[in-house]
């Protein structure tokens, strides 16, 4: 078989099994694809060596699991032990645990291939992946006859422009605030964010602890239902982690969705929402109808305070879990003159190693935690959580089992396009995603169209908490409808 790497994990698991193919000839596969793809700005850390070693040892294994032999990448976020593990900031420089993370743990328990480390933005700080030490990543998707390069989505935006290039198989996200869908959305792929507590945080270099959550970006829904059967469980170095048993998501893969009810939140159409945007989602509704579901509209009255909620508490969280980078105990440390004591280590350190966003977003939120400001900003984001969370609660106990809105607000935008807007602008790109972070739920992403350029357009599920096997089953019908197939033109 040629062009190995261009299989879904489903695909290449099956053929596995029978004996088709090899895990070793599976990952050469991936290999040479990813020293051809530079360009891209994907693998930051490349582990050929190890890769080959895993998978030599999932053909001797042969009786492993669904992902036995499976090259997978992984973002730079999730600790690997003895791989640099820098989360994309100069203050983790040469940073290579002596542990591994929970996620990774599983999934190599599962006989999973580890072909890298995959690019991200600093910290997990960023929507367009332009925040990173190692650089951009860059989408592999052109608009038309353009040379300009795209952003891939942030902050999985390595883990989203691997997939997409037949890189990898799948590949490990996080989603703080969309940093899952977004980036699925912007190059045609799937992404999962799954209920908070579903997937254990230990060994994630945290961002914002309540919001953070680790999920699987795959090639279908197919893959992300197989990639999260491996990911999710309770483990108890996580005190966040839900001891709830984990479904065969896999099998609740049916396509047959007669019988639910999905949502369309009034809220969701935004003024100036593109018209491209707008026809998708009528499109989607439209599928979901013909699939049996019946469609009702909805209102969830505090989405409109989402994202200046979001953007004091993850701040905030992020400015107390960042305190530890100051040169001590690992990574970068600044070089000091003579007479420079503890503190001016301190401030020459974080002033080297950090990057002017996540510079930006410590400040914010020491300022939002600082005495007089505390009950004025932080406090009352706290509050509004609470009140998107109702709205969420009040609608699925009113007996919608999901609710269908677009992913993002537009296609990929050009690298670079934003340098010099206000920050705000770049923040509007989790318009539509931070509210399930807020509200802990589940959400995916599912490519359903492309624009007038032929970019990707993406639509989003939000599902019930702790039910990612029934939203899993209505995204498999939405992708089925949509018949999404298109690949972007090989340019790198």
């Amino acid at each position: 078989m040629s062009d190995l790497n261009k299989l879904t994990i489903a695909e290449a698991r099956d053929a596995l099994k029978k004996g088709d193919i090899t895990s070793v000839e599976l990952t050469q596969s991936c290999l040479s694809e990813i020293d051809k793809a530079d360009a891209l700005g994907a693998f930051v850390h490349k582990t050929p060596d190890l890769a080959m070693d895993m998978a030599k040892a999932a053909d001797v294994r042969k009786d492993g699991g669904d992902l036995n032999g499976i090259p997978l990448g992984i973002k730079d976020l999730f600790c690997t032990k003895g791989v640099a593990s820098q989360a994309a900031s100069g203050i983790l420089e040469g940073f290579k645990p002596e542990y591994e993370s929970t996620v990774t743990s599983q999934l190599f328990a599962d006989g999973a291939v580890m072909l890298g480390k995959l690019n991200m933005d600093e910290f997990a700080m960023g929507s367009s992946n332009e925040t990173s030490v190692y650089g951009n990543a860059v989408n592999p998707w052109k608009r038309g006859n353009s040379v300009a390069e795209l952003t891939p989505g942030g902050s999985s935006g390595g883990s989203a422009s691997a997939v997409a290039a037949d890189l990898c198989l799948g590949a490990t996200g996080t989603d703080t605030g969309g940093s899952i869908r977004q980036p699925a959305a912007f190059v045609g792929v799937t992404g999962i964010k799954p209920t908070y507590g579903r997937v254990s945080r230990w060994g994630v270099v945290a961002f914002a602890s309540s919001l953070d959550q680790a999920g699987p970006m795959t090639k279908d829904v197919r893959d992300a239902a197989i990639m999260l059967k491996s990911m999710s469980g309770h483990d108890p170095k996580d005190s966040t982690s839900a001891d709830l048993a984990v479904p065969d998501f896999e099998a609740a893969l049916t396509g047959d969705i007669r019988g639910k009810t999905i949502g369309i939140p009034k809220e969701y159409r935004m003024d100036g929402m593109p018209a491209e945007i707008a026809k998708l989602w009528e499109d989607g509704t439209a599928m979901l109808k013909d699939a049996g579901a019946k469609i009702v509209d909805i209102t969830l009255p505090h989405t409109k305070y989402a994202l200046p909620a979001y953007y004091v508490i993850a701040p905030a969280e992020a400015s107390s879990n960042l305190a530890r980078y100051d040169g001590v105990r690992f990574g970068h440390r600044a070089k000091l003159d003579a007479g420079d004591g503890i503190t001016e280590m301190y401030e020459k350190t974080r002033a080297e190693g950090f990057g002017n966003e996540v510079k930006r977003r410590v400040m914010i939120g020491t300022y939002v935690l600082s005495a007089g400001f505390y009950d004025a900003y932080y406090n009352r984001a706290r509050k509004v959580r609470a009140l998107i969370k109702r709205d969420f609660e009040n609608v699925f106990n009113d007996g919608v089992d999901a609710i269908l809105t677009p992913a993002t607000p537009s296609s990929a935008f050009e690298l670079g396009s934003m340098k010099d807007a206000d920050p705000v602008q770049m923040y509007l790109n989790d318009v539509f995603t931070v509210t399930t972070n807020l509200a802990g739920l589940p959400g995916i992403a599912v490519p359903a169209g492309v624009d007038k350029d032929g970019l990707p357009l993406g639509l989003q599920l939000i599902g019930r908490p702790w039910e990612e096997a029934d939203l899993l089953n209505t995204a498999y019908t939405l992708e089925r409808a949509a018949q999404f197939v298109a690949k972007p033109n090989r340019w790198w």
